[in-house]
């Protein structure tokens, strides 16, 4: 029994904002796990298997020393201050740019391929819009000498051929997808459908924190190193103190997630997601069911689901994984958007004043903080983290041909 002096008690996972959904997989009234009769068995041989492993010290000691010796963690938090100044607030960055493959997807597919390979799967599947994630998984796919097959929508392999030609660099065979808008949503159609075909030699490796139990849950605690890793060394920087507020993009919204369960319990920093304004399924959707999951999502009046439209393949999504979707529902994070005309000023605004690009994806959270910074929102003297989730080698041709068009158009 806790006396005066024992401190204070620690939260059980049940009483955690952030924590084990259960095995329903419900994030209040989101998450579950809607699929084919076929899938069931897969999810339910998932789910046990990563709680096996996660609980595991020699799993957790193998993850934590690929992270740190092949991916390149802990990453820095790095003061902007030029923007600070410009801005009047004091903007610091996560970066996870400086991750191997660029970007904050090694952290979840380095953990899935362990998994895999604990449980027997050689082969290993993946969708991807920016292209992010399909690198990554074809990285860790050649680290653990996997065979790897990735869905990429035909519109973002246009958009994103570099990563497409580094995919297949690094030995993975890049499936290009023709149906429907040809990009995100149906990628991940095609490799559920190849999933349900190939399920006893598969992991189908999902790249957020979207689709059926245990995926939103699993990818957002294999995320969360991002979110621990900054509440450290903020504090360090802010002399014991949390940010503000915290900052991330949201498409599915992995990198959202892990910064997010970093803070979400025990600090009062607010927590903002910056969807694309041409998405935005926190503003223009309404719940429903996709990709095995109940979240907020773009539909019409006969549940069609409608096409998101984003300059970032990566956020061209048209949802956003169940847990944002409760953590909107409860209060404990909003939810805002970003255009494409100030998605470009703020790409190359970071670029030029702190002499990091970022990737579009993360620019959106840039542009936010940039509208908001000196408002009621984010007054003079607030400090705000943002979370950058990738670097934008993978953007600037498209970014070039775009400035050198004058094509973009506030959505």
């Amino acid at each position: 029994m806790s006396g005066p002096h024992s401190g204070p008690r620690s939260l059980s996972e049940s009483e955690l904002i952030m924590g084990d959904p259960g095995p329903t997989g419900r994030f209040g009234e989101f998450g579950g796990r809607f699929v084919p009769e076929s899938l069931v068995p897969a999810c339910m041989e998932l789910e046990a298997s990563f709680r096996r492993a996660w609980i595991d010290p020699a799993f957790r000691r193998e993850l934590d020393h690929l992270l740190h010796s092949y991916g390149g963690r802990p990453t820095p938090v790095t003061e902007c201050l030029r923007l600070s100044e410009e801005l009047g607030v004091r903007v610091l960055l996560k970066r996870e740019d400086l991750a191997h493959t660029g970007s904050h997807k090694i952290n979840n597919v380095v953990g899935q391929a362990l998994l895999a390979r604990r449980m027997g799967k050689k082969r290993l599947i993946a969708e991807t819009g920016a292209g992010q994630h399909g690198v990554a998984t074809a990285t860790a796919a050649a680290l653990f000498g996997m065979e790897c097959v990735v869905y990429m929508g035909a519109v973002d392999m246009e958009r994103q051929a570099l990563n497409v030609f580094r995919m297949e660099l690094l030995g993975a065979e890049v499936r290009s997808v023709e149906s429907g808008s040809r990009t995100l949503k149906d990628a991940v159609n095609e490799a559920l459908r190849d999933w349900v075909a190939s399920v006893d030699t598969t992991h189908y490796c999902l790249g957020s924190v979207m689709g059926p139990h245990p995926y939103p849950w699993m990818v957002r605690e294999l995320q969360r190193v991002v979110g621990d890793e900054s509440r450290a060394q903020c504090r360090e920087i802010l002399d014991g103190k949390d940010p503000d507020v915290v900052v991330a993009c949201a498409g599915g919204g992995s990198n959202a997630a892990g910064t997010f369960a970093g803070f979400a319990d025990g600090t009062s920093s607010v927590l903002v997601g910056v969807e694309a304004a041409g998405g935005a399924a926190m503003h223009n959707g309404i719940p429903g069911v996709l990709h095995g999951m109940r979240s907020a999502l773009m539909q019409d009046e006969s549940g069609q689901i409608l096409e998101a439209e984003s300059i970032s393949a990566g956020l061209d999504y048209p949802g956003i994984g169940p847990e944002h979707a409760h953590l909107a529902a409860i209060g404990r994070a909003r939810y805002e958007t970003a255009g494409d005309t100030e998605v470009v000023e703020a790409f190359q605004r970071l670029s030029k004043t702190e002499g990091i690009i970022p990737a579009l994806e993360s620019a959106h959270a840039v542009a936010w903080v940039i509208r908001v910074a000196g408002t009621e929102v984010l007054p003079t003297g607030s400090t705000v983290l943002i979370t950058l989730s990738g670097r934008g080698d993978k953007d600037v041709a498209q970014v070039r041909d775009i400035l050198r068009r004058g094509e973009t158009t506030p959505r």
